[in-house]
This record gives structure tokens, C-alpha cells and sequence, in this order.
């Protein structure tokens, strides 16, 4: 659904025909859409144009793979809503993506970074700052990667430096990341860094293995770094636990299809896409959550408040039968 970035004309038609829109709870909504069809804005993508939410904000944002990666998802509505920023991921993950054609699309510079190296994270800061103009508002954390879960290991049979691993590229780069933001003052106040986590951080999940407890590491970062960069200069610093997704990472563990269905009948509104989660990060990008900070926020339909739906009752019944 193509969003539109630029909606001066539909400023235009509400400035100088006020009486299309009257109360909100009375929204004229058919003459406004044929007045914005008389522009150009069809009704399909009329009530998803962009807001301009990060208009002159810049930012860094990782981990872009491929089309289904969330990442890919957010950089392109960053773009949307005014953004400009830099892309970066492991250089063997930008061999195998495509992350050329993403910065292409929305004009961000490609800066190739191993999330684990102090010395990459200051390289990364020092070039986003230079080819930004200035020091950035938004950075987003969307890296994991679990060799152990790659290699088909049974969590009661891992490989600890494998598992080591995981947790230094899943959840101790979330905290390089901004400890060499917060020395090089690269992210100006009242900045937001927003990093993508998973309910296995809390709730045991037996394919998970050893992600659960990388997740619950970079949830327990957002915490207490929220604390100390909040303080420092207004920085917030949150986690989002979305939905399982199918994205290239999710739909590598083991039973991914069977859970994504079964997390779908058990939440109330199905289970959040890669597009929403990216509707729901600019947010906690923008000015309009600025005394959100060391949360983790579920972004998954209602999955983690269900107890049991209708849905997984009535396949229970069937199965007793």
C-alpha cells in the first residue's frame, strides 16, 4: 500500500474547507475523499498517509536483512515520516541481504559494523555523525543470532561458547551500542534507542533455547541503562516484544510455522506483522513518547494477557473426541 510522505495538498484541503471536517466523531469522511481524490489521494491509502513524526530527525537503524526483516519495515516508515539515517549490519549479513536496494530506496548510507567490536560501534557513530550533519535521535537494536538454534542444539545440550556468543552479538551489543554512544555524546537529548526482543524472555519456549535467556539479558540492559542515560540526557531506551514474525531469523526455529498459528488463535486481535511493529517503533522514535523510557513494551495482538482463547479450546475439544 503505497503511504504518502508529502500530504501538503491534504493540508491544503482541510486549511481552506473547514467544513469537511467538523467534530472528529462527525468526520465528513466522503466529501474529504473526494476532495483528496481531486488530488490524487485515493481512499485506500487516504488514512494511511505519513504524519511527518520524524521530520529532521536522524538516526541509526541495524539489522536490515532482507524485505521481511522488521528492520527493513521501519527504516522504510522512518523514511516515510521524514527521517534520514544510516543502515548498518554484520558485514556476512550484508553479503547475504539486500540491503543495497533498501538504501537506495530511502537514501541512507550503508555502514558495515560487527555489533561486538568497540572499534566498529565508534566507526559506525563517527561516519552516522559525519554523513548525518549532526548527532542522532533515533538508533535501533534488531540483532540476534543464536548458533546453537542454527545448529540444532537441544537446550539441554548446548555449546557454551556457542551460547556465549549469543548472548554477546543478541544482548551485550545492545549495551556497546550505547556505552560508545553515550562516550562519543552521539545521541542528542531526548533521543530514543528502541531494541526488538521476545516473550521467551519470560515465558519458557523449548526451541528458543538459548535466545530466551539473550533476550532477557537485553531486556534487563533496557532497564538499567534506560536508568543511567535517562538521567544523563533525557535518553529513552525501551524493548519491544513482538509477535513471532516471519522474518528470515524467526522462521529459521524449529516448529516456527505451528507457533506462529497457535500464537495468532491465541490473541485477540492475531498476531502483529512486521508492518505494525514498524508503525508502533516510530512512535517511541517521535516527541510523542517522551516519558517512556526501561519498558518492554508487548507489541503482539494481546498474546501475553491470554490465558486461553475460544479458538484453542475448541481444538482441544475436537482432539479429546
Amino acid at each position: 500500500m503505497q503511504r504518502y510522505a508529502n500530504i501538503s495538498k491534504y493540508q491544503q484541503i482541510i486549511q481552506y474547507h473547514p467544513f469537511w471536517v467538523q467534530k472528529v466523531d462527525h468526520f465528513s469522511r466522503k466529501n474529504s475523499l473526494i476532495a483528496c481524490q481531486n488530488h490524487k489521494i485515493t481512499q485506500e491509502n487516504f488514512y494511511t498517509m505519513a504524519y511527518g513524526l520524524l521530520k529532521g530527525k536522524r538516526g541509526i537503524i541495524s539489522g536490515a536483512l532482507n524485505e521481511d526483516s522488521i528492520a527493513w519495515k521501519i527504516a522504510q516508515r522512518a523514511h516515510e515520516e521524514g527521517a534520514t539515517f544510516t543502515l548498518t549490519n554484520a558485514p556476512l549479513a550484508m553479503r547475504m541481504g539486500e540491503i543495497n536496494k533498501l538504501a537506495e530506496e530511502t537514501g541512507a548510507k550503508i555502514i558495515g559494523a560487527d555489533a561486538t567490536s568497540i572499534e566498529e560501534l565508534e566507526n559506525l557513530y563517527d561516519e552516522s555523525l559525519d554523513f548525518l550533519g549532526g548527532p542522532v535521535d533515533f538508533v535501533l537494536h534488531s540483532i540476534g543470532m543464536s548458533t546453537n538454534i542454527r545448529k540444532g542444539r537441544e537446550y539441554s545440550d548446548l555449546n557454551y561458547e556457542w551460547f556465549l556468543k549469543s548472548l554477546d552479538v543478541s544482548a551485550l551489543s545492545f549495551h556497546k551500542m550505547m556505552q560508545v554512544a553515550q562516550k562519543k555524546d552521539a545521541i542528542a537529548q531526548g533521543g530514543s534507542v528502541v531494541a526488538l526482543s521476545y516473550i521467551a524472555a519470560q515465558r519458557s519456549f523449548p526451541d528458543y533455547t538459548d535466545m530466551a535467556q539473550a533476550k532477557a539479558m537485553l531486556e534487563s540492559i533496557a532497564r538499567s541503562y534506560g536508568y543511567h542515560y535517562g538521567k544523563a540526557k533525557g535518553v529513552r531506551v525501551n524493548t519491544v516484544s513482538q509477535s513471532p514474525t516471519k522474518t528470515t531469523a524467526g522462521t529459521g526455529i524449529s516448529g516456527f510455522n505451528a507457533f506462529y498459528e497457535y500464537a495468532n488463535q491465541m490473541s485477540p486481535l492475531g498476531n502483529a506483522t512486521a508492518d505494525d511493529c514498524a508503525d508502533y517503533v516510530i512512535t517511541l522514535f517521535s516527541d510523542l513518547t517522551k516519558k517512556v523510557t526501561m519498558q518492554n513494551l508487548f507489541h503482539d495482538g494481546g498474546f501475553s494477557c491470554v490465558g486461553i482463547s475460544e479458538e484453542i479450546v475448541e481444538k482441544m475439544e475436537q482432539g479429546i473426541k
